[in-house]
């Protein structure tokens, strides 16, 4: 077998070690912070100590932060570093876990145990994931060895499960407000069962434009005019997220992290983290900032929002209107755009009244918006 060279002489094989029945403990005592390969903690170290998994007491919290092998479970005031069990099953064709899930975990006794001074070993394991009752995500072809150019059926990527409503910030200047971008995150939240709200910053900068209020209220869509920067407008947009969880959307510069600032007073996003304090928050790759608000519920923001900014290819926006679904399988070609090909099951079902044409017309007005970026 070749010498291996390099960085790759530094990566350990813990399957092989464990098989092995090597120690392993010993190299997580040699730093005292786990690098983001490291963090995918041996099972072993959480039944060190003679701890079974069927006797350690079951836990129910929500997902805050995801790191490879794991994530951190929000469970009550405290945030736990967590494993995901060899026996965790998720239905598949969708993100197995992510921000907002929630989860049962097997709570390790170490958690439990304040004299403990083994930060680099986890709190619990995750055994199972409850149901979503809201999803907000993208389609996600796959790729790689496993793409199989026949299939044409998308595995849905989730960003955020379980709130309730999505905050779509945008700015009435600095930068220009974006009509396409909230059409995108208005289908978005409709695919996702959620209730959008369009937040409207920078008031004292400029007055939103008459014709955007006018053409978005047609919608029966919230919209809540503010100035993070002065306080106008933000006791109005609290009422609307009084014991809600809810998440935010926007372009770079609209004033997302001003906003937070202004509805909880006293955060600092620039050193608060979802564990302040805590050394193995940072071995978080993907973590979401998960924040109470004052009056009741949760705001919650996280960087995997971001992707739902990129641009949207044609091909994929039948797919935010799931009231398509249930006929396009019957369309004569397996790549109809629901436009003009002859036989299209859409259209016959918008002809029947079976799907609203005020939906369809959205889609082709969103279509030619996609065809000309």
């Amino acid at each position: 077998m070749a010498k291996r060279k390099g960085k790759s002489r530094q990566r350990i094989d813990w399957h092989a070690r464990y098989e092995a029945g090597d120690d392993d403990s010993a190299a997580h005592k040699i730093k005292g912070k786990l690098t983001k390969r490291q963090v995918k903690l041996p099972p072993r170290d959480l039944q060190a100590g003679g701890e079974d998994i069927d006797d350690l007491p079951r836990l129910e919290g929500m997902v805050v932060g995801m790191f490879p092998g794991g994530a951190e479970v929000r469970i009550g005031d405290s945030t736990m570093l967590c494993m995901i069990a060899k026996a965790f099953r998720a239905p598949p064709g969708s993100t197995a876990l992510t921000v907002g899930d929630t989860v049962t975990i097997a709570a390790s006794g170490a958690h439990h145990d304040a004299s403990n001074e083994d930060s680099d070993r986890a709190d619990g394991m995750i055994l199972s994931r409850g149901p979503r009752e809201t999803a907000l995500s993208r389609p996600a072809p796959r790729s790689g060895k496993r793409k199989d150019e026949y299939k044409t059926e998308m595995f849905e990527r989730v960003i955020a499960a379980n709130m309730d409503v999505l905050l779509i910030i945008a700015a009435t200047c600095q930068p220009p407000l974006r009509t396409r971008l909230i059409q995108r995150y208005l289908i978005i939240a409709e695919r996702g069962e959620m209730e959008p709200i369009l937040v409207l910053n920078k008031i004292d900068l400029a007055p939103p434009d008459p014709k955007v209020i006018e053409h978005f209220r047609a919608s029966d869509l919230v919209i809540v005019e503010v100035s993070a920067g002065t306080g106008r407008g933000v006791e109005e947009l609290t009422s609307h997220l009084v014991d809600r969880r809810s998440i935010l959307a926007g372009a770079s510069g609209v004033g997302k992290s001003t906003l937070i600032n202004r509805l909880i007073p006293g955060v600092d996003l620039a050193t608060r983290t979802v564990r302040p304090g805590d050394l193995r928050g940072r071995h978080t790759t993907s973590s979401a900032s998960v924040y109470e608000l004052p009056g009741g519920g949760m705001l919650v923001d996280t960087p995997g929002i971001r992707e739902l900014g990129l641009p949207i290819d044609p091909v994929e926006l039948p797919w935010y209107f799931p009231e398509f679904e249930e006929f396009t399988p019957d369309c004569k070609f397996n790549n109809c755009t629901h436009t003009h090909e002859p036989d299209c099951a859409v259209i016959r079902a918008v002809e029947e009244e079976l799907i609203p044409i005020n939906r369809f017309e959205t889609y082709l007005q969103l279509l030619s918006t996609l065809d000309e970026s």
